[in-house]
């Protein structure tokens, strides 16, 4: 083998090592979402990277990685000495975040309802009824998934791409605020998706954005309201 063959195999071996590794990473960072959005890790629970690599077979270097991606959703707080945490939000910059996803929910349903298609309204109409008996069987780990669905096929027929990256990424950071906390509060969420669906496929845009944009503030009331409610219990 000469030296332009052995160096083209050893290229293409690090590219599948890089592959390898990539893919172990983005299977860990989806893990731990998963985790701390389904409440098993609280905010302010510390993220030991030792305890996690041993716990998931892995070397403490992809789930470094995970953790820093997290951070930069804003699901991770990374501090010196104190190491990785869940995140926890403060009142005020919950309040904000609200406030601009928001807007941002509403334009993107009012999009959505001026530049429909079959296609999407029909993946869409699969999404909620699948939302909605999962609801029936209270399968709440299920629900996040399809929540998560809705939102971006919902951004995906909006077809603007700007809105739909700064949409996820707003998204990934609010997801703590939007976790639902409870059954009730779970089928307010699937009638407030049945009402802007309705909305996009009757073409009534700005009956879409305002039921998208109080869809999200719906959402950050209960999360304040459960606030204050745990505020009350403890004191």
């Amino acid at each position: 083998m000469n030296i332009t063959s052995l160096s083209a195999t050893q290229s293409t071996d690090n590219r599948r090592v890089g592959d390898h590794h990539a893919s172990l990473f983005a299977v860990i960072r989806d893990q731990l979402r998963d985790r701390i959005l389904s409440g098993e890790f609280h905010p302010g629970d510390r993220l030991v990277e030792g305890k996690l690599a041993t716990e998931m077979g892995v070397s403490r270097i992809p789930v470094r990685e995970a953790l820093r991606e997290l951070a930069s959703e804003g699901l991770v707080t990374i501090e010196p000495r104190r190491g990785a945490s869940v995140s926890v939000l403060s009142p005020d910059i919950a309040y904000n975040m609200a406030e601009v996803r928001a807007a941002l929910e509403g334009l993107n349903a009012k999009l959505a309802a001026q530049r429909r298609n079959q296609n999407g309204i029909e993946q869409l109409q699969q999404i909620l009824d699948q939302g909605k008996a999962a609801v029936e069987r209270e399968d709440l780990d299920l629900l996040q998934s399809l929540n998560r669905e809705f939102h971006e096929t919902l951004a995906g027929l909006s077809g603007n791409i700007v809105l739909t990256e700064l949409m996820r990424s707003l998204r990934d950071r609010t997801a703590l605020l939007f976790a639902p906390s409870n059954l009730q509060r779970v089928r307010q969420n699937w009638e407030d998706h049945a009402q802007i669906l309705n909305a996009v496929i009757n073409g009534n845009s700005d009956l879409a954005n305002l039921l998208a944009s109080q869809h999200v503030h719906n959402a950050a009331q209960a999360y304040q309201d459960m606030q204050a409610s745990e505020a009350t219990s403890q004191a």
